[in-house]
């Protein structure tokens, strides 16, 4: 049995009563965001897409309020038909965390719209912009096999920058599945498949290059079949690129990319032990009677389940375990059973006992210090996973088929953990949340703060941006929501365009203590006017909270601003649902308030001829690129 992924089989099936209560939507609900998410997080069909997404697009042009969904606005233009599935991306969007605009060209106007400076998709704000590709419409020839193809799509991209800075979105293209010369047809220069698959690897060169995003419709056909995606029917009577099956599958695709480009992704996969880790139940048949390992179907199938867990860490996903277990129960395959392949050292929160599992990811949760937002729930039990999706609506909790067999395939093709980069931090951030739990086993011993810091013995790197940093600070401005003075969200291209603007001072810092390396941890961009140093952004990661190292930033901006003839800093706070910590920062900084507006948006000032030398628990050390460093001896 195989998963038929385009009818998103990891979601539940919506409510009997979507119409009411989508129409109720409309009549003004005392908490749109929770009742969108609500609806979008069940298997829509694409005229339920279609209809939430047209009670968002009210809701946004009557100015309600669709917190804590992040603004998004997205342009569209293809070669193709593109309105019949752009139709149904804010609901999926929505799904994603994501308050999705969508502004769309008219059909079949790529060139135009790259080329004329007065276009839609030049002119308006946008966030990104989708160019939808289709084989039939790309110049591909036996001659020249993909070069006409890349070039025409290098002259659209072209175009396009010469006229707004707003980062492409570019579909890899799926081949149809009608072979010429049957599997000669891979090896032929001539043939369609051969310049497709030539076409896809120079597309991403051409994204990577310019800081531009793909969009990997040619896994996603793989995924369901090409026979299954593709629909020439479709095509001759809509000139629709893809079977309409699709369109929900194709929606959650852009959805959960430009959820990703919002940071809201999530960070951390929660697994229960017995029959998902293991088959069987360890504290009634034992270390013996579990079934886990090679030559048992069953036993191998939970082993692939901890192979997909511990490649997640790999790519720096947190582990944690949630389970109604005796404690000691529960971590004696961990500790004993030869053929288990996750270890007590791969998980940032262990958590066994007989309370209620929502109860439990809260704890786990609050251990990591992440939100239950970003935590993905994987359970067999059907009645565990409606208790947390009840109690705890901002759990990712997937639906699981019954065979063990198909957990990975189910959770990995859900999207929870779409990236948009990869950096050394993100691989080490396990092992970061890991150190950390010695750090707390020391702040335990120390009689107070200054001793415990001092016992860390930290060093601070600080230095501006550099190509290296420019991916993991674009990651930390689109998903730091706590410390997080102004929550402006901006994507890679305008991160770059900061660090080379003279005008603009950026700062980012890793925090190496005794334990390890913590990773970049803050991120600060100041804007020069005349003799003020405006703060745009300032946030930092909240597992380095208590460490001061915001003084040192604080220091180092004012004094990167007097270089560049700046008097004053200026800093603004915006206050929003999850940044209330740093509603006194400023004051605590020494900064004057000067403004406050009826939304609580406060101004900030601080001269700097009154500034002073702070004494820190830390060595600070300036760079004028990001290095790569090691455990402090």
């Amino acid at each position: 049995m195989n998963l038929a992924l385009q009818d998103l089989t990891w979601l539940i099936e919506p409510a009997s009563d979507f119409r009411d209560r989508n129409r109720q939507l409309r009549n003004g609900a005392a908490d749109p965001a929770t009742d969108i998410a609500a609806l979008a997080s069940t298997r829509l069909n694409a005229n339920q897409l279609t209809a939430l997404s047209a009670t968002i697009d009210h809701l946004n042009f009557e100015g309600a309020n669709l917190a804590p969904l992040s603004p998004f606005r997205l342009g569209v233009v293809g070669q193709s038909v593109t309105n019949l599935f752009s139709t149904a991306l804010p609901a999926s969007a929505a799904r994603h965390g994501v308050n999705l605009a969508v502004i769309e060209a008219e059909y079949d106007q790529l060139m135009q719209e790259a080329l004329n400076p007065a276009s839609t998709m030049n002119v308006t704000e946008l966030d990104a912009v989708l160019i939808w590709l289709d084989h039939r419409a790309l110049p591909f020839s036996e001659d020249e096999n993909a070069d006409a193809a890349i070039a025409l799509v290098e002259q659209v991209r072209d175009g396009f920058a010469q006229h707004t800075a707003t980062p492409v979105i570019f579909p890899t293209l799926s081949c149809p599945p009608e072979p010429l010369f049957g599997s000669f047809d891979r090896m032929h220069h001539g043939s369609l498949r051969n310049a497709i698959a030539a076409f896809n690897s120079r597309l991403v060169e051409i994204a990577r290059t310019r800081s531009d995003y793909i969009l990997d419709i040619e896994a996603l056909a793989a995924a369901v079949g090409t026979q299954t995606w593709h629909d020439p029917k479709q095509w001759n009577l809509y000139k629709l690129s893809c079977s309409a099956r699709m369109i929900p599958l194709l929606a959650d695709a852009v959805g959960r990319l430009v959820g990703a480009l919002r940071g809201k992704s999530r960070k951390c996969l929660v697994l229960d032990l017995d029959n998902t880790l293991w088959g069987g139940v360890i504290g009634d048949e034992g270390l013996e009677g579990i079934r886990l390992g090679q030559g048992d179907p069953a036993g191998e199938a939970h082993l692939e389940v901890q192979r997909m867990a511990l490649a997640l860490r790999d790519r720096g996903v947190l582990l944690a375990i949630c389970s109604k277990n005796d404690e000691d129960n529960a971590r004696l395959p961990f500790r004993k059973h030869p053929d288990m392949l996750l270890k007590e050292d791969h998980v940032s929160a262990f958590v066994a006992n007989w309370t209620d599992k929502a109860t439990n990811l809260e704890t786990i949760a609050k251990t990591l210090n992440i939100g239950t937002d970003a935590l993905v729930f994987v359970d067999d039990n059907p009645a565990e996973r409606a208790q947390v999706r009840e109690e705890l609506p901002g759990v990712a909790v997937p639906e699981l088929p019954v065979d063990p067999s198909l957990y990975p395939v189910t959770v990995l093709n859900a999207g929870y953990f779409e990236a948009v980069s990869f950096s050394v931090d993100d691989r080490k951030r396990a092992e970061q949340y890991h150190a950390n739990s010695h750090r707390q086993e020391i702040a335990g011993a120390a009689r107070n703060l200054d001793e415990f810091l001092d016992r860390l013995r930290m060093q601070l790197h600080v230095g501006g941006f550099d190509q290296l940093a420019i991916p993991r600070v674009t990651q930390l401005v689109n998903k730091t929501n706590q410390f997080n003075l102004t929550t402006k969200r901006y994507v890679q291209s305008e991160i770059e365009a900061f660090a080379a603007d003279p005008g603009v001072i950026t700062l980012q810092a890793r925090l190496v203590d005794r334990f390890g390396d913590n990773g970049l941890i803050t991120v600060v961009i100041g804007r020069i006017n005349g003799t003020v140093c405006e703060v745009d952004t300032w946030l930092m990661s909240c597992r380095v909270l208590g460490r001061r190292v915001e003084d040192a930033m604080c220091e180092t901006l004012a004094d990167e601003a007097r270089l560049r003839g700046a008097t004053a800093l200026r800093g603004r706070y915006v206050p929003t649902a999850k940044n209330g910590m740093v509603a006194d920062l400023y004051a605590r900084l020494g900064f004057l308030k000067v403004s406050e507006d009826g939304n609580g948006v406060t101004e900030w000032d601080l001269s700097l001829s009154n500034t002073k030398r702070r004494s820190l628990p830390f060595v600070v050390h300036r760079h004028e690129a990001s290095v790569e460093l090691d455990t402090v001896a």
